[in-house]
């Protein structure tokens, strides 16, 4: 393999939607997604980083699921639109892995940002005495770096391996951004250690997370059906509807997409939509699903703005008696 010249392109061309009419209007919607995402996800951690009653593992989990989301967004939504909405199909070689890298980091940690969530719950309920000696600052900081970390090694793993393979037919990526399946597939060698590697990243953020929230979530019923009081029940269910709304969110798109993918013929504007909408629309309903509408989360926005709205009056009188004693 040292010996092996591998041929790789100047740059790859995105080839997008097929003949949608009136396709703009999509890429102006995912604008506006991409905007109120933005402010969702800025005020989320701008509120937890700012009140510290907050600054529980609880939400250093939050933070970090809001910080991914923008990030994720970022990393696609913009490049996405100056691609489709102004012609700019092109892109360069070591763009395109770069780009492909970012995008799936992000997800990947989004899909187990929510296996930590679901863990979090789990303790809550099954272990409720137990909750703050086992879900601590330490304990939750070390998941999401190990997280990170692994991640990070793996979509770089199947990024890198991409640079094992010569682009010496079609450059034509059939897909919204440059998306690992697609362009590992116009190779014209031996692609089969980047095919392993597709099943391995599929496998770790798209199947086994469901899997794990799953398990937890049947533990946790489990452990609601020995709870004598009703009262208690529904307020344990009521801290994991919204878990579960954001779960389904996300996952069921994704997994639907690939199932179908697999299983039988889907057409590449379906594919482009629903992976777009995987990768968007998440990002958007998390802030507002399970933390802005929190009375805990409300409660600071309220003494946030209330602090704010008392040091502009104390402002304007120290203004005021500075101008009459001058």
């Amino acid at each position: 393999m040292s010996n092996t010249t591998f041929v790789r392109p100047a740059k790859f061309y995105l080839s997008g939607f097929y003949n949608i009419p009136h396709v703009k209007y999509f890429y102006v919607f995912l604008c506006f997604v991409y905007i109120m995402t933005v402010l969702g996800n800025g005020l989320l951690l701008s509120v937890i980083y700012l009140v510290k009653t907050l600054h529980t593992p609880k939400y250093m989990i939050v933070f970090n699921l809001a910080l991914t989301d923008l990030c994720g967004s970022t990393a696609l939504i913009p490049k996405l639109l100056d691609t489709f909405l102004f012609d700019n199909r092109y892109i360069v070689y070591e763009a395109c892995l770069s780009y492909m890298f970012f995008v799936w980091l992000f997800l990947g940690v989004q899909s187990w940002t929510l296996v930590i969530m679901a863990y979090d719950r789990f303790i809550a309920i099954c272990f409720p005495l137990r909750y703050h000696s086992i879900v601590t600052k330490p304990a939750i900081a070390a998941m999401l770096l190990f997280m990170w970390v692994f991640i990070s090694c793996l979509t770089a793993c199947s990024a890198g391996l991409l640079n094992r393979i010569s682009f010496c037919g079609s450059l034509v990526i059939q897909s919204f951004f440059c998306d690992h399946g697609p362009m590992y597939r116009l190779a014209c060698n031996d692609n089969s250690l980047s095919y392993h590697i597709a099943n391995v990243v599929l496998i770790v953020i798209a199947c086994f997370p469901p899997l794990l929230i799953a398990l937890t979530y049947i533990c946790i019923a489990i452990a609601l059906s020995r709870i004598a009081s009703r009262e208690e029940q529904v307020r344990a269910v009521k801290t994991c509807i919204s878990h579960l709304i954001i779960v389904a969110i996300f996952f069921l798109p994704l997994l639907g997409t690939n199932i179908a993918a697999l299983t039988s013929y889907l057409h590449p504007n379906a594919r482009i939509i629903n992976s777009t909408l995987t990768n968007t629309i998440p990002p958007l309903f998390n802030p507002i699903i399970y933390s802005l509408k929190t009375e805990e989360v409300l409660n600071s926005i309220w003494k946030l703005c209330k602090n704010k709205r008392l040091s502009n009056i104390t402002f304007s009188k120290k203004v005021t008696s500075l101008s009459r004693l001058y």
